[in-house]
């Protein structure tokens, strides 16, 4: 059995961006475990209270199979041009130091004994700050906690063009503009993980419906996305969001994908497919 942790900005980002491959990894008979950087909340939290969107990811957790959820203690950084002052109980992911939160995260890998940390491509995906952080700090923990595997979560920057310039057309709320995308995820020639989690669509969109705070409640771009991802029949969830993306730290350029998040890309020949 191996022991894999799953490194998030925020709860839900579990979900979006790795929840199949947990759940398939979990159904393997592996050890999953999700360690989220902020609670998702922008202001205080009552003392003694655990945030309710961190009940919502032991919910989430729950369904896809995961053993240990981990919140390091960081709030919400928020995303766009201000950043807001910290909130009286704890500091904003953003301006902890990349050395103590790696710390932090290091003690977790020690205690698990981890094979594989999953973390975010050196863009955060689409740029949020909190998630240009989750990069900067997984790397850092991986060198502290002796962990020699590092996979981390995008998409392939044209394929999400290509879901966006039309959606933009129609007015469906995709959650990224065409010209943030442009910069954002990773190019497809650098993509060495492609795990298929069409068999685990069910769980998946579950695991986001139990994020109950952002879906009925969210405004804006995402809550919008997430509404309409939970509202979808399974085999049309499946479809949309039936595969999952990573780049191997260090990698460098393979031939063909490995499918399998334990196994390197460069054997992947023996399972592989093309990108």
């Amino acid at each position: 059995m191996a022991t894999l942790v799953a490194f998030h900005a925020h709860p839900d980002d579990e979900v979006l961006m790795t929840g199949g491959t947990l759940a398939r990894v979990a159904a393997e008979g592996h050890r999953v475990v999700v360690v989220v950087a902020t609670d998702g909340h922008m202001d205080a939290v009552p003392e003694g209270e655990e945030a309710p969107r961190v009940q919502e990811l032991r919910v989430s957790a729950g369904v896809l199979g995961v053993a240990r959820v981990v919140h390091l203690g960081y709030a919400d950084s928020g995303h766009g041009p201000v950043l807001y002052p910290d909130p009286p109980d704890r500091v904003r992911f953003v301006r902890a130091g990349v050395e103590e939160a790696a710390a932090r995260l290091a003690d977790v890998l020690r205690e698990e004994a981890v094979d594989v940390l999953l973390s975010y491509d050196a863009n955060g995906g689409y740029g949020h700050r909190d998630h240009v952080r989750v990069h900067e700090v997984g790397k850092r923990a991986a060198e502290l906690g002796g962990v020699a595997r590092v996979l981390e979560a995008t998409r392939p920057r044209d394929r999400t063009l290509r879901l966006v310039r039309p959606a933009g057309a129609l007015r469906i709320p995709l959650g990224a503009a065409p010209e943030a995308v442009r910069s954002a995820y990773s190019p497809r020639a650098a993509i060495t993980h492609v795990i298929d989690v069409r068999p685990f669509a069910r769980q998946k969109q579950a695991a986001l419906a139990a994020h109950r705070s952002e879906v009925a409640q969210g405004a804006g771009r995402f809550a919008h996305v997430m509404r309409m991802l939970v509202r979808l029949p399974v085999p049309l969830f499946g479809l949309l969001m039936g595969r999952e993306w990573f780049v191997e730290a260090g990698a460098g350029a393979v031939s063909k994908v490995a499918v399998d998040i334990f196994r390197p890309a460069t054997l992947a020949s023996d399972g592989g497919f093309d990108r």
